[in-house]
């Protein structure tokens, strides 16, 4: 764990989501930013991609997720197992188009779903292979930088990997 400002980032060794095929997400490997505010667990979590996934609920530039269960109807009954094993397959499997943060993606996939699968398998295959899980990282600015010292476990922090 890393102390950043007043949050912490948190990498987990969490090396696949099983999400059920076929799905257009297959093949996806992201890394995610968890930032836990100081009134964790009675606060929810900031949830965000690091490198570029395409969904109508994910801010392509910042990476946020917009989730309900995490900004609107959080429990400090939640831990992060759930958002790994339980919320974020669920919102790559059932986006929201009707509350997006990425309008764009939203109103194609409203409009033409193939159109949209196709641009999601366009992003995992520019974006999500295991080698741009570890260049997300080295593009992080130099305040935000992390090194092998900084935390005890010297394993990737994978958050998605579908299994097929």
């Amino acid at each position: 764990m890393i102390a950043c400002k007043s949050s912490m980032w948190i990498f987990m060794d969490l090396k696949t989501v099983n999400l059920p095929y076929p799905c257009p997400y297959d093949g996806g490997v992201w890394r995610i930013r968890v930032e836990l505010p100081d009134a964790y667990p009675y606060k929810s979590p900031s949830i965000g991609f690091v490198n570029k996934i395409y969904h109508p609920n994910v801010d392509e530039m910042s990476g946020s997720v917009c989730l309900d269960v995490i900004n609107q109807t959080w429990s400090p009954m939640f831990d992060l197992v759930n958002i790994f094993e339980v919320f974020l397959p669920q919102l790559l499997l059932y986006p929201n188009p009707s509350d997006p943060l990425n309008g764009e993606a939203a109103a194609l996939m409203m409009k033409d779903r193939t159109a949209y699968e196709q641009r999601v398998k366009e992003y995992c295959e520019k974006y999500a292979k295991p080698e741009d899980v570890g260049a997300a990282q080295e593009e992080k600015s130099s305040d935000e930088e992390l090194s092998e010292d900084d935390y005890a476990s010297s394993d990737d922090a994978i958050a998605g990997q579908a299994d097929l």
